[in-house]
């Protein structure tokens, strides 16, 4: 018999890793590329032996001429595969965010769908080691903290339904490589060569440059560090859910923090625990500004008066830092 392809073999080990950790269907987002087609083929020779169905599902957002040919290809190839394959057709919304958020939130919602519809809890994502950096550069550029830098993770749950990236230890050229050895032929996005997009001026200029000027293995040392940036927010939340029932009670409108509790802990802890009860209770993220600017009514309280933020408002009262939503008149 013939070896196997070491592109496909490390392929298939990291989606049995991934199936490992499952007992329910799921679905594989699927665009036809190289790397949902790597994976596609993966689980499809993978997940019989796990006891795992799996569906293929391809959203196309109709967004570039031929996008319905490369929908029904893909669904071909995944069908060929031996998997069950449909594909989702989808209106992408306007967004304030841009095309490419909107797409993604398109493709979110339909793959959500598609979880739900055929019973299933998981989505698995081909998520690559090399998107992993690019997610971890634009979060540097964009200075917005150890959240961000820790990029994506293996596996998150949202609203019951899991995200699953088997595929982030998986060097892009792994994934090409193992297509050409399955004899799959990907379909190129166009998008994915466009230089209007932030992320593909990483993929083409940005990291091949900081490969050449400072060594390979550029890489794998910001997945890497996006790894150990995940470990330490996890490590704050378990101390921010051990803190947090302690110091906070509820307000007329709102909720109340102790300012005694908040100053007793480290600065970092602190604004990780304003802008945790924030967005738990208003379901709004805060700034690093506006974080800092809520902890000096804790560490340089001078008498100023409350802080308009997004869906709340901050204020010191007594012993307390009062969150109230916004127009309630307190």
């Amino acid at each position: 018999m013939p070896s196997l392809d070491p592109a496909v073999a490390e392929i298939r080990r990291a989606v049995r890793a991934a199936l490992a950790e499952m007992t329910d269907a799921a679905v594989v987002g699927l665009s036809g590329g190289a790397d949902s087609l790597a994976l596609t083929a993966a689980l499809a020779f993978e997940a019989p032996k796990a006891g795992i169905s799996v569906a293929a599902v391809i959203v196309d957002h109709g967004l570039q001429p031929g996008s319905a040919e490369a929908a029904e290809r893909a669904a071909a190839q995944a069908s060929a595969l031996g998997l069950e394959a449909e594909v989702v057709r989808v209106r992408v919304a306007s967004s304030g965010d841009g095309p490419e958020a909107a797409a993604r939130d398109a493709r979110r919602a339909a793959l959500r769908e598609a979880v739900r519809r055929r019973g299933a809890r998981s989505v698995l994502l081909a998520h690559t080691l090399d998107d992993q950096a690019e997610t971890v550069l634009l979060g540097l550029s964009r200075g917005s903290g150890a959240a961000s830098l820790a990029g994506m993770a293996p596996a998150t749950v949202d609203d019951d339904v899991t995200w699953r990236r088997p595929l982030l230890g998986v060097r892009r050229a792994t994934t090409r490589a193992a297509c050409a050895a399955d004899g799959l032929r990907p379909w190129d996005d166009p998008h994915n060569t466009d230089p209007a997009f932030a992320r593909v001026r990483v993929r083409r200029a940005v990291l091949p440059v900081l490969e050449a000027e400072l060594g390979p293995g550029i890489a794998e040392a910001l997945a890497r560090t996006a790894e150990q940036l995940r470990e330490d927010a996890a490590a704050f939340a378990e101390m921010i859910e051990e803190t947090i029932e302690d110091i906070v009670e509820p307000a007329e409108a709102g909720i109340a923090v102790s300012v005694a509790a908040l100053a007793a802990n480290p600065p970092a802890l602190r604004h990780r625990i304003i802008r945790h009860v924030v967005a738990s209770e208003f379901h709004v993220g805060l700034t690093r500004t506006q974080t800092l600017e809520v902890a000096r009514l804790v560490t340089d309280w001078s008498g100023q008066g409350p802080i308009d933020l997004p869906g709340c408002r901050a204020r010191r009262a007594g012993g307390k830092i009062e969150f109230t939503a916004s127009g309630s008149g307190i």
